[in-house]
C-alpha cells in the first residue's frame, strides 16, 4: 500500500506519530499485536481497508 500511495516508511511512522522502527516491526510481522486504532490510523492515511493489510496465516 505504501508504494501504491507513493509514500515512504518514514513518512507513514510520521504521520502515525510512531517511530520507524515501530512501523517497521509491524510492516515485517513480528509485532505481537495492533492496536485498533493505530490500525485505523494506518487506514485513513493510506486510504486502505483493514485487509489490504492484514493477512491470515496459520502457525507452524
Amino acid at each position: 500500500m505504501l508504494a501504491r500511495r507513493k509514500m515512504q516508511s518514514k513518512e507513514l511512522a510520521e504521520h502515525l506519530g510512531i517511530t520507524p522502527a515501530n512501523l517497521s516491526i509491524l510492516k515485517t510481522g513480528k509485532a505481537k499485536g495492533v492496536r485498533f486504532d493505530t490500525l485505523e490510523a494506518i487506514c485513513r492515511i493510506l486510504e486502505c481497508q483493514p485487509g489490504d493489510l492484514l493477512e491470515y496465516r496459520e502457525q507452524e
